[in-house]
């Protein structure tokens, strides 16, 4: 009987062993095939159907109006997004750009080439028509994201796929979400649920922002502030994120709170103290807040839309 127990034990621990021993060799295998597999060329197929061979660990990008995604995922362009001649920039980001030189927004050819990028992301279609993809792509594997992509979710998920980053991207999503969940608590526990609305102040006119678009988003959406009824009105017929409205138009406005972004350096003065407007809930009550367009009012992304948020609770969360 001992003979046979001393056996029967010797056989069990050989099996445990054995199990064991094919268990490492499994998850040593699986995480060499996990390596190889991040070390290599992908290829992907972008939204007009070109199969786009994703170089491994790419270091100079061009991807313009995308920094935002790229900075969130902790990765950093060969030149960045400009108009004006370089004069107009994201200011937003310059902690992380401000030693990256700028391209201007339709991408010269020559200025593409100059930056000798191992890697192009193209944020729409119509960047790339005609005969730019082609030479785009004769310089560097070249990306064109679709009108899908639009959302800046989709956008910065999409960026994920590109750069082989898909876990970081969602969580950066998921920290982005807490974020403007406890703002959104904050807000709704010391100020309840006011209603809001953003307009862009170029030379006295006033542009209102599209509930659905840019700051819209993540006043209405992401923080819950109530919808006025003449921003639905102007967003139902909205060809564009913001739409130009007529001043004896917006007197009709019914915000709580109005958030100003100024084009010109004069501020909104001039524009707020018309006689017009003088019985706006917001210029009423003196709940008005103006930025200047080097914030992140105009733009989308985790980053712009997080300093946004801090924007709004340092302005009606005292």
């Amino acid at each position: 009987m001992k003979k046979f127990i001393k056996k029967n034990a010797f056989l069990t621990g050989i099996l445990i062993i054995s199990i064991l021993l094919a268990a490492c060799g499994t998850q040593s295998s699986s995480t060499i095939e996990k390596a190889k597999e991040e070390n290599s060329n992908r290829v992907l197929t972008d939204s007009i159907a070109h199969e786009v061979t994703i170089p491994k660990n790419p270091q100079r990008i061009i991807a313009p109006y995308l920094e935002d995604h790229l900075v969130a995922l902790g990765l950093k362009p060969v030149a960045q997004w400009s108009v004006k001649g370089g004069t107009s920039i994201q200011d937003y980001l310059q902690n992380s750009l401000k030693d990256i030189p700028t391209i201007e927004f339709d991408l010269p050819y020559e200025a593409v080439t100059s930056f000798n990028p191992d890697l192009i992301v193209i944020g729409s279609p119509e960047i790339a028509e005609g005969e730019k993809y082609k030479q785009y792509s004769k310089i560097a594997p070249t990306y064109v994201m679709g009108t899908e992509d639009n959302n800046w979710r989709n956008k910065l998920l999409k960026m994920g796929e590109i750069f082989g980053q898909t876990d970081k991207a969602k969580e950066v999503l998921a920290d982005y979400d807490q974020f403007a969940k406890e703002a959104k608590e904050e807000i709704h526990n010391k100020v309840g649920k006011p209603s809001a609305t953003v307009i862009w102040n170029i030379k006295n006119s006033i542009y209102m922002v599209s509930d659905t678009a840019s700051s819209g988003v993540v006043l209405y959406e992401d923080l819950g502030l109530q919808t006025p009824s003449l921003v639905k009105e102007m967003s139902a017929s909205a060809a564009g994120d913001w739409s130009q409205v007529s001043l004896e138009k917006f007197v009709q406005i019914d915000a709580d709170y109005l958030f100003v972004i100024n084009s010109d350096s004069a501020g909104s003065s001039e524009l707020l103290s018309d006689p017009l407007l003088a019985n706006i809930p917001a210029i009423k009550n003196g709940h008005v807040y103006e930025f200047d367009s080097s914030s992140s009012w105009l733009y989308s992304g985790a980053i712009a839309n997080r300093q946004i948020i801090e924007n709004v609770l340092d302005s009606i969360v005292k």
